[in-house]
This record gives structure tokens, C-alpha cells and sequence, in this order.
């Protein structure tokens, strides 16, 4: 299947998916639908009809279901492995003392910010990881799930984004290690470091986060989310309880470290498995290198798995689980994802219906190459043509992917001295159309790791997300014209600041 040029229909899918979700309520039919457009526009630009459409769906969905296979089981094992340890006691036994040591709303929401902080080798481990351990905590506090899915969906993707050792970065440095920039080529990790301060969604949203975990400051729908947890209704996803994780038998015998040794197993063997696939053990690299090199997919199953082996070894020789309950917890935590596994495969789709076939990332692109703005203007068109297209293809990964060598070109013909800047605001852009995205994989996955309902995550978080893009805009223009990295921080970030108080104080007024 080749890419064809259709114009302005290439935008079509991504924005009937979107309308439809957010009308609907309801994620799955709004991708299938917007999957069918997309292909159904293919097939008739190609000569076909509508069973080519269908031919070319089931041919596109098993090609991304292969290209991921990875993915999938690494979020396959980590399903199981989430159930064996709350089976074991693990994440109970952690609750406890949580529970214990965290007895106010504002420390279960900083202990939530704080875990996220500090495992920043995947959004997807991220997500799931800290819902898992952190609900019994917020749950006690009355705190929303929507919030808890926002907290954990604006630490996953702005920490992976600009941790120099994660698969994020290990993936946007093996892009800029391929870019030419006036004969000159790029060092991939030098270019992302020096993103870094200009990456002004991540680090802008995290300040968000923190100021919003000590304060009482809410707006939008999280206000009444909020509003009807202190009352007792969080709002969980299955309201009745009746879902896999839900009816597992609990160990008494489980300690803490019963969830810490996994835990850290995980992320051990993520680090060792990405310089292991990335060839850094096989001599003749740096340690960026082969983080660099590596690919994350693979990697993460192969830490997946081994966690799940020591997981094993720590519970069924101690009689925390039995043979029997550690191989029915495996079945039950992979169950348990089998509804993030459909939306996953299907976002896939229609990103792929997008990119591979539609071109929808070059019409948007060419529109952006052709528009003529002044050169200091390049970094904020770039971050709003990244968050456009990144929320429409619910692909922060996608968008950079297809961006990158597009805004580098552009920028080295028109404003050498903007090349690290535009690429700051490009993985800014994409971080930000993809946080707010309800067809993210990391949207979807941070409903699941929160047990949140997807569209009270997708309508609460929008206006917080849209605050932060609107300090990013400012800081963008600053930064186009001044190329100063301490005035375009201070002065997005002061402008954050105001419009917080602005918001607490309309806040305290409604009150």
C-alpha cells in the first residue's frame, strides 16, 4: 500500500474519530468509524470500492499489530505481573503503609507526582505502575480518579520526554543523529540535551503538577470530579467492582517488598535490556549510544518477563502464592488488558491510516513550509502544528517521527539559529497534542493504570492541558525572538504562575 495525496480528506479520519468520542462517549466505535473513513477515502482515490476498504483495514491493523507485537506483550507482562503482585499482598501491604505514612490529600498527590518522577524509563510503565500502586492511597484520601489519571498522565510522557535514559529519548536521539543541517551533521544526544530547556510543555506541565498537588486550585470538570470524591464517589471505571483484577484472592503473607523487589526488577532490566538490544554490550559504544541504538519495544517484553521470572522465584518458594494462583494470576492480569489492548491496536490503525496512507502529516506540514511566516514565529507555528497533528493521529511518537527531519530542513534554510529551538517546540507539541489526545496510547493507558473511565480522564485534564500550551505559546514567541533560554523559561513560567492565581482566585469567588 502506497501513500496517496488527497488534500484536505486526509484530515478527515482523525477528525471524525475525535468528534465522535468526544459526542459519543464512546472510544472504540469512534476509532472503528474513523479507521473506515480513512480507508474507504484510500480504496475510492485507488480504484477500489468498499471490500477493498475493509481488505485494506484488516491488512493495515495486522501490520501494526505486528510492528508492535512487542509492545503488546510487554504490556501483556506487565498485566500479569500487576495481578500476581496484588494476588501476593504486594501492592496491598504497600497501601497500608502508605497509608499510614501519606494522611493528607496533598501528600497522596505528591507521592503520586514523585513515583512518577522517578520511574521515567516508559510512559507505558509509567502509567500502569503507578495507578496500580498509588489508587489504594489516593482512594483513601477521596481523592478523583480523574485526577489520579491526570497526575499520572502529566508525569508519564513530559518526564519520559526530557530523561535523557528512557525510550522516549532513546528513540528522538536516533532521529536527530540522522539529521543534516547545512552540511553539518547532528549529535543525536548533544541535539537532545540541549532540548531539553527549551522543551517548555514538559517542564511547564510538571510545575503544574506540583503547584496543583499543595493547593486547592481546580477548574473544569475536575472541579466537580473532585467535588464528588470528598462525598465518596471517586468515580472509578467499574463502578460495580466486576472486573478480573477485582476478583482475585488477596494473600495475607505479603509484604512491602513484595512490591518493591518487582518493581525494581522492572526497571533494572529495562535499563540492561535496552543496552542490551541496543548493542552496547557488544563492545566499540558509549552508554548514549547504545540507549541511542537501542529499540524499546523489545527491550521492555524482555524486562517484562524477567521481572515476571523473579516474581515467581520471590512468591511461589515462600508459599506467598501458590503454583496454581501465580499461573491464575498471570491469565487474569492479562485479561484485565485486553480492553487497553483493543484500543491500542486500534489507535495504531488510524495513526497508521494517517501517516502510511493519507499523508496526513505532510499535507499539515506543507501547509506550515508554504505559510511564509517571519522566522521568529517558526518555533510557535511548529509547537501548534505538533499538538494539532499529534492530537489528531494520537501519536506523540508518530509526529515527531514525521516533523523532525521536516522542521530541520525548514529551519536550516530559514533560521539556522532556531534549528534547537524548533526542535524543542516539536517535541513540546507532539507531547501536548498527545497528552490531550482521547485516542493516546497514553491517554488510554493512564485511564487504565487509574482505573478512571477514559472520557471523564480525556474532559477533565483538557482545560489543564490547554493552560500550559497557552504559557508555551508565549514562551515560543519569546524564544524566536530573543533565542534566550532563562527569558523564555522565566517568563512562560511567570505567566503559569498568573494565570493559576487568576484561577484560584475566580475559584475562590464562585465558593
Amino acid at each position: 500500500m502506497e501513500m496517496i495525496n488527497v488534500g484536505w480528506l486526509s484530515i478527515l479520519p482523525p477528525i471524525i474519530a475525535i468528534i465522535l468520542a468526544l459526542v459519543t462517549k464512546e472510544v472504540i466505535s469512534s476509532l472503528i468509524i474513523g479507521i473506515l473513513s480513512g480507508t474507504m477515502i484510500y480504496a475510492l482515490h485507488t480504484g477500489g470500492g468498499v471490500v477493498e476498504a475493509i481488505d485494506v483495514t484488516m491488512g493495515l491493523m495486522g501490520d501494526k499489530i505486528g510492528g508492535n507485537a512487542s509492545m503488546i506483550l510487554f504490556l501483556g507482562f506487565l498485566g500479569a505481573l500487576v495481578a500476581v503482585v496484588t494476588m501476593a499482598g504486594g501492592s496491598r501491604a504497600y497501601g497500608d503503609w502508605a497509608s499510614q505514612k501519606i494522611t493528607t490529600r496533598k501528600g497522596a498527590q505528591l507521592g503520586t507526582f514523585l513515583l512518577g518522577i522517578l520511574i521515567f524509563i516508559d510512559d507505558y510503565f509509567n502509567c500502569l505502575t503507578i495507578g496500580t500502586v498509588m489508587r489504594p492511597v489516593t482512594d483513601k484520601q477521596h481523592i478523583s480518579r480523574a485526577k489520579l489519571a491526570y497526575i499520572i498522565d502529566a508525569t508519564a510522557a513530559p518526564i519520559c520526554i526530557i530523561a535523557p535514559i528512557s525510550s522516549w529519548a532513546a528513540s528522538v536521539i536516533s532521529q536527530l543523529g540522522d539529521i543534516n543541517v547545512n552540511g553539518q551533521q547532528l549529535n543525536g544526544m548533544q541535539t537532545f540535551m540541549s532540548t531539553i530547556p527549551f522543551n517548555l510543555y514538559a517542564l511547564l506541565t510538571l510545575v503544574m503538577v506540583v503547584i496543583l498537588c499543595v493547593t486547592n486550585i481546580e477548574f473544569g470538570s475536575m472541579a466537580k470530579f473532585e467535588a464528588e470524591a470528598l462525598k465518596g464517589n471517586i468515580g472509578s471505571a467499574s463502578e460495580d467492582g466486576d472486573d478480573e483484577l477485582s476478583k482475585m484472592k488477596i494473600s495475607e503473607k505479603g509484604k512491602v517488598f513484595d512490591l518493591i523487589i518487582p518493581i525494581a526488577a522492572l526497571i533494572v532490566f529495562a535499563v540492561l535490556a535496552m543496552l542490551y538490544v541496543g548493542g552496547y554490550f557488544n563492545g566499540g559504544m558509549t552508554l548514549a549510544e547504545g540507549f541511542g541504538n537501542t529499540d524499546a519495544g523489545p527491550a521492555l517484553a524482555m524486562a517484562g518477563f524477567g521481572a515476571l521470572v523473579v516474581a515467581f522465584f520471590l512468591f511461589v518458594p515462600r508459599k506467598v502464592l501458590s503454583f496454581k494462583d501465580f499461573m491464575e494470576g498471570i491469565s487474569a492480569g492479562v485479561k484485565s488488558m485486553v480492553g487497553a489492548f483493543i484500543i491500542l491496536i486500534l489507535a495504531w490503525t488510524i495513526s497508521g491510516v494517517c501517516r502510511d496512507l493519507l499523508g496526513t502529516g505532510e499535507y499539515v506540514a506543507d501547509l506550515v513550509a508554504h505559510s511564509h511566516i517571519p522566522a521568529a514565529l517558526i518555533p510557535t507555528m511548529i509547537f501548534i502544528v505538533a499538538g494539532a497533528l499529534a492530537f489528531a493521529m494520537g501519536t506523540s511518537w508518530g509526529t515527531f517521527s514525521l516533523l523532525i527531519p521536516i522542521v530541520a530542513m525548514i529551519c536550516g534554510a530559514v533560521a539556522p539559529h532556531l534549528v534547537t529551538i524548533s526542535l524543542a517546540a516539536t517535541l513540546a507539541g507532539s507531547v501536548f497534542g498527545d497528552h490531550c489526545s482521547p485516542i493516546s496510547d497514553t491517554t488510554i493507558l493512564s485511564s487504565t493504570g487509574a482505573g478512571c473511565k477514559h472520557i471523564d480522564h480525556v474532559s477533565s485534564q483538557i482545560p489543564y492541558t490547554l493552560v500550559v500550551a497557552v504559557c508555551c505559546l508565549f514562551g515560543y514567541i519569546v524564544a524566536g525572538f530573543t533565542a534566550n533560554v532563562w527569558l523564555t523559561l522565566g517568563s512562560s513560567t511567570a505567566l503559569l504562575l498568573v494565570i493559576l492565581f487568576v484561577l484560584s482566585r475566580r475559584q475562590k469567588a464562585v465558593k
